[in-house]
């Protein structure tokens, strides 16, 4: 079993930074691909960034691309999500999920295990 809990979130006005964090803990949790989604009000919720176990191959969304940066510090069983120049289209409930294998994956199918979420909203 593998438990996920995600922090970092928050209210910020618009151009501003967030880095979110997610810890995983349990025997299981080490070194597992994870990757980020959130979820919009009323909308789907969607694939942001992903990380194999190793940090050395990374994905992200086209939306994601050159604003959010995902890393992780095997030593703390920690992935982060680095978001700068925030958008209010930005704004949903940010949810990390880790798999076992090898690379991070873009579906939510792909995912074993989920963290309850952390509310990211960017004010105009």
């Amino acid at each position: 079993q593998v438990q996920l809990v995600e922090s970092g979130g928050g209210l910020v006005q618009a151009g501003g930074s967030l880095r979110l964090s997610c810890a995983a803990s349990g025997p299981q949790s080490t070194n597992l691909p994870m990757g980020w989604f959130r979820q919009a009000p009323g909308k789907e919720r969607e694939f942001v960034a992903a990380i194999s176990w190793n940090g050395g191959s990374t994905a992200y969304a086209d939306s994601a691309k050159g604003q959010f940066s995902i890393s992780r510090d095997n030593a703390k069983d920690t992935v982060y999500l680095q978001m700068n120049s925030l958008k209010p289209e930005d704004t949903a409930v940010y949810y990390c999920a880790a798999k076992y294998g090898v690379t991070g994956g873009r579906r939510e199918s792909d995912y074993k295990y989920w963290g309850q979420g952390t509310q990211v909203t960017v004010s105009s």
